[in-house]
C-alpha cells in the first residue's frame, strides 16, 4: 500500500514538472504565408538594371509593385553623391494604404542594382528568425556622414553600419519610420534612415536592427571579396564565405555594379554547369516572323597598317545577309590601304545600299570617326542596327549578323580571340582604376567551356548596338571621346556608367541636382557560336611589296588560308599526292596567290643573279651549278622561308620519306627565273642536299613554254608542272637530275636545299 501511494504521488509530480517545462519551451512561430509579403521597389524608367531586376522576382514569383515609374526623378546622382530621397518619399505615400495591415510583411530594395537569390518563403523564414519589426541592409562601410560612424551600436561580429537599398519589416512598422520624412527628393535617404536607427529610443520602440551577418541582404560595396558563386544542381547562389550565409537579396551599392553584372550572369538561373545558358533564347528576334531584313549601317574602320585586308573586306561581302539592306560607311586612316579600298569600291559600290569612304586626308581622329559613323546611323530614323567592326577582325561565321541580331540586345558583339591566345575583343572585369582585370570566368568563356551570352564591362574591336537605343539611352553624341581614353574604353565606360545629365528644362547652376536616374546599359558578349578571330597588326611591316608573306609568325592561321593550297590537307588524308618517278614525288604546296605575291616581290627587288659562277652571296664566292635567281635571304625572307618547310614540308617528308626525321633546315633557298634571253636550262647535277623541293610559281602554256625536269639515272621526264605544285626528291648520289630548256615567256621556281 506505501509503496502504491509513493508510485502515484510520484507520477503526479513528474506529470507536473513536464507540464511546467513545457511551458517554458519557446514554440516554433507560424510561417509566414508568402502572400503576406509585398516587395516595394522606385524605378522611374526601365533601364536594362529594373528588367533584369524584375526578371529575378518573376523567377521566384515575388509580388512586385513599382514605385514612380514614369516620373521624373529629382533624387540626384545617388551613383556619385548624396540623393535618393524621392525613393523615401514615394514609400511614404505607399505606406499610408497600408499601414493597417499588422500582418503584412514589406520589403523595399532598390531596383537598378539589385537581384534576387533567393524566394519568397526563404526571406521570409529568416526574417522571422531575425526576431525584430524592422531589418535593414548592413554594409561595412559609413555613407554619407563618416562621423556618424562611432555612434553605432557596437557589434561583435559582423557588418556594423545601415544601408538602405534594403529594409524589410511588418507594414504598421515600416510606415511609422517613413512618415518621418518631410524632406526634399535630393536628401539623402540612407542619412535619413540612419539618423532614426541610430536614436535609441526610436530603434526601440520601433524594434529596429542590421542584418549584420548577410542572411538575407547582401552589399557588395566592401565585400566583394567575401563573396563567391555557389552551383547548385537547380541554380546558383551567392555565398557569403566571411559568415557562411546564402543571401537571398544581392545589392551592387557604390562601385560594385560591374561585379553584380558578373553575378547575374549565373543568379539566379542564368547559367550553370547541368543545363548552361538558360535565358540565351528568351526574346529572341525570329527571323521567320519578319516581313523584312533589319536595315544595318556597317562602320569599318582601319587605324593602323592590317594585313590582310582584302580578305577582310571579301569576309564582309560574303556575310549571309542582303546587302541592299547594308550601308557601308569606311574610315581609312592609313594612306597604304587606299589603294586596297580603292579596288574594293570599284568592284562593290553598287552592292551595297550605299558606300561612304573618308579616307586619311580628312585628319579625323578615331574617336571623331566612330562618333561620324555612330550618328549617321542615329540620325537615320530608318537605321535598326548599327554594326562597327575593325578592320583586325576576321569574321569565319558567315551567319554573324544575323545571330547578333537574334540575341536582341542593345549592345552585344560576338567573341573573337587571337588564335592560340587567350586574347580577346573582351574584358571580363575591370580594376580600380578602370583597366583591365581578369574574372574568374574569363578563360573558360574565351575557350567555350562556358557557352552563353554575358553581361560584360568592356568589348572592343566588333559589336551591334540596337538604333533605337542610339536614339533613347545613348542619344547623347561623342560617346567615343573621354580623357585619357582610348574610343572604345570611352565607349564602354559611357554606356555602362549610371551617367547623368541636366535636364534641359533646368539649365540653371542651382537647378544641376535635376538629374536624370541611372542609365546604365548593359553590353554583351556572346560565344554562342564561333565567329571568327582577331588578327596581330602590331609588328605589320609595310616595307615590303607584299607584306602579308611576312605574317607567317604573327598570323598564322589567316597566312596558311591565304597562301597554302586548298588541298594541302588532302596529302595527309587522301594521300593526295603523285610519284612520276622513283622517290620523286609531287604534291600541292601553294596557293595561287603564294606564287604570284613570291614572284611579284622577287620582280620588284629586281636584282636577279645573272646565272653566274662568281657568287658572293654564298660560302666561297663560286657556284659551280649557277642559276638567275635571288635569295630568300636578299628579301629579308629567310626566316619566314625555314618556317614554312618546317610546318608545310617537313610532315610530307615524313610520309613519304618514312623514318626520315628532316631537321628542316637549308642554307640554299632561292626563287629561279628561267628565259630563253638569259638562262633557259640548267645542266645536269646533284642537289647540296639530303632532299630539295622545287615549286611551281606559274603555268606552263600560259606564263611559258618548254621547261620541266629529267631525272637521268631513271630516264624519267616531268614536263609538266602545276603552279602551286612542289616536286620533292633526294638530293645526293641518286637523283641527277637537269633543268629543260624553256623556250618562251618566263618560267620561275622556288627551291631549297634541305639538310645539306
Amino acid at each position: 500500500m506505501e509503496y502504491l501511494k509513493f508510485y502515484l504521488v510520484f507520477s503526479c509530480w513528474i506529470k507536473f514538472a513536464a507540464s511546467v517545462l513545457s511551458s517554458d519551451v519557446p514554440q516554433a512561430p507560424v510561417p509566414i504565408p508568402k502572400e503576406k509579403l509585398l516587395v516595394l521597389t522606385v524605378a522611374t524608367e526601365e533601364t536594362d538594371g529594373f528588367l533584369r531586376f524584375m526578371r529575378s522576382a518573376d523567377y521566384f514569383n515575388y509580388t512586385v509593385k513599382v514605385l514612380g515609374m514614369g516620373e521624373a526623378w529629382k533624387g540626384g546622382d545617388v551613383g556619385r553623391s548624396i540623393g535618393g530621397g524621392q525613393k523615401v518619399r514615394l514609400l511614404k505615400n505607399a505606406m499610408e494604404a497600408l499601414a493597417d495591415q499588422e500582418d503584412l510583411v514589406v520589403l523595399s530594395v532598390d531596383s537598378y542594382d539589385l537581384i534576387f537569390a533567393g524566394g519568397p518563403e526563404e526571406i521570409l523564414r529568416k526574417f522571422q528568425q531575425a526576431n525584430h519589426k524592422v531589418l535593414f541592409a548592413a554594409e561595412g562601410l559609413v555613407w554619407p556622414d563618416k562621423q556618424l560612424a562611432d555612434k553605432y551600436p557596437l557589434v561583435r561580429t559582423g557588418k556594423r553600419y545601415l544601408n538602405s537599398g534594403g529594409i524589410i519589416g511588418y507594414a504598421p512598422y515600416i510606415n511609422r519610420i517613413v512618415s518621418q520624412w518631410n524632406l526634399h527628393d535630393n536628401d539623402d535617404d540612407q542619412l535619413f534612415y540612419t539618423k532614426i536607427y541610430l536614436d535609441p529610443l526610436q530603434r526601440e520602440s520601433l524594434n529596429m536592427t542590421l542584418d549584420h551577418k548577410c542572411q538575407i541582404f547582401q552589399n557588395l560595396n566592401g565585400a566583394v571579396d567575401e563573396v563567391l558563386l555557389k552551383f547548385g544542381t537547380d541554380r546558383v547562389r551567392v555565398r557569403n564565405t566571411a559568415y557562411d550565409s546564402l543571401p537571398v537579396v544581392v545589392h551592387g551599392n557604390g562601385n560594385t555594379k560591374m561585379y553584380l553584372n558578373y553575378l547575374a550572369n549565373y543568379v539566379p538561373n542564368a547559367w550553370n554547369y547541368e543545363h548552361g545558358c538558360s535565358h540565351c533564347d528568351d526574346d529572341v528576334v525570329d527571323f521567320s516572323q519578319l516581313k523584312e531584313y533589319p536595315n544595318v549601317l556597317v562602320g569599318v574602320f582601319i587605324e593602323q597598317p592590317t594585313p590582310f585586308l582584302p580578305e577582310f573586306f571579301q569576309r564582309l561581302l560574303t556575310l549571309d545577309y542582303p546587302k541592299d539592306k547594308l550601308k557601308l560607311f569606311v574610315h581609312n586612316n592609313e594612306v597604304y590601304h587606299e589603294k586596297h579600298i580603292q579596288r574594293f569600291w570599284e568592284e562593290n559600290r553598287n552592292v551595297f545600299n550605299s558606300f561612304k569612304v573618308v579616307g586619311p586626308e580628312e585628319n579625323l581622329s578615331q574617336g571623331e570617326a566612330r562618333n561620324m559613323a555612330m550618328d549617321l546611323c542615329r540620325q537615320d530614323a530608318t537605321c535598326d542596327y548599327y554594326f562597327s567592326i575593325d578592320s583586325d577582325v576576321m569574321l569565319t561565321n558567315r551567319q554573324t549578323l544575323k545571330l547578333l541580331i537574334e540575341q536582341n540586345r542593345k549592345i552585344i558583339g560576338p567573341l573573337v580571340t587571337r588564335h592560340g591566345k587567350l586574347w580577346s575583343n573582351f574584358w571580363g572585369a575591370l580594376s580600380l582604376d578602370g583597366y583591365y582585370a581578369r574574372s574568374e570566368d574569363y578563360v573558360d568563356i574565351v575557350q567555350r567551356k562556358r557557352v552563353g551570352v554575358w553581361n560584360i564591362p568592356y568589348m572592343a574591336h566588333v559589336y551591334l548596338v540596337k538604333g533605337s537605343a542610339l536614339r533613347n539611352e545613348l542619344k547623347e553624341r561623342n560617346y567615343f571621346v573621354l580623357e585619357k581614353l582610348d574610343p572604345d574604353m570611352a565607349l564602354c565606360r559611357n554606356a555602362r556608367e549610371m551617367t547623368s545629365h541636366r535636364e534641359k528644362d533646368s539649365p540653371s547652376p542651382e537647378s544641376f541636382h535635376m538629374l536624370r536616374p541611372p542609365k546604365g546599359v548593359f553590353m554583351y558578349i556572346t560565344n554562342r557560336h564561333e565567329f571568327g578571330r582577331l588578327i596581330s597588326t602590331a609588328n605589320y611591316n609595310i616595307s615590303h611589296y607584299n607584306n602579308d608573306l611576312w605574317q607567317i609568325f604573327e598570323n598564322p592561321v589567316d597566312w596558311k588560308e591565304k597562301y597554302i593550297h586548298s588541298n594541302y590537307t588532302r596529302i595527309f588524308t587522301e594521300n593526295y599526292l603523285e610519284q612520276p618517278c622513283p622517290d620523286v614525288f609531287w604534291f600541292p604546296v601553294f596557293s595561287e596567290k603564294a606564287c604570284d605575291e613570291l614572284v611579284e616581290e622577287m620582280e620588284h627587288y629586281g636584282s636577279w643573279s645573272g646565272g653566274k659562277h662568281q657568287d658572293k652571296r654564298i660560302a666561297g664566292g663560286y657556284e659551280t651549278v649557277p642559276t638567275d635567281d635571288i635569295h630568300m635571304k636578299q628579301i629579308g625572307f629567310e626566316k619566314e622561308w625555314l618556317h614554312f618547310i618546317r610546318e608545310f614540308i617537313s610532315p610530307v617528308t615524313l610520309k613519304v620519306f618514312s623514318g626520315y626525321y628532316t631537321k628542316g633546315y637549308a642554307i640554299m633557298n632561292f626563287v629561279v627565273k628561267y628565259t630563253p634571253e638569259r638562262q633557259a636550262y640548267l645542266r645536269p647535277h646533284h642537289d647540296s642536299s639530303t632532299f630539295t623541293i622545287n615549286i611551281a610559281l606559274n603555268n606552263k602554256g600560259i606564263d611559258f613554254q618548254g621547261g620541266g625536269c629529267r631525272f637521268h639515272r631513271y630516264n624519267c621526264t616531268i614536263e609538266s608542272p602545276r603552279k602551286g605544285w612542289s616536286f620533292m626528291h633526294p638530293g645526293r648520289l641518286t637523283h641527277l637530275h637537269e633543268g629543260l630548256p624553256t623556250t618562251g615567256g618566263t618560267r620561275y621556281i622556288a627551291v631549297s636545299f634541305i639538310d645539306p
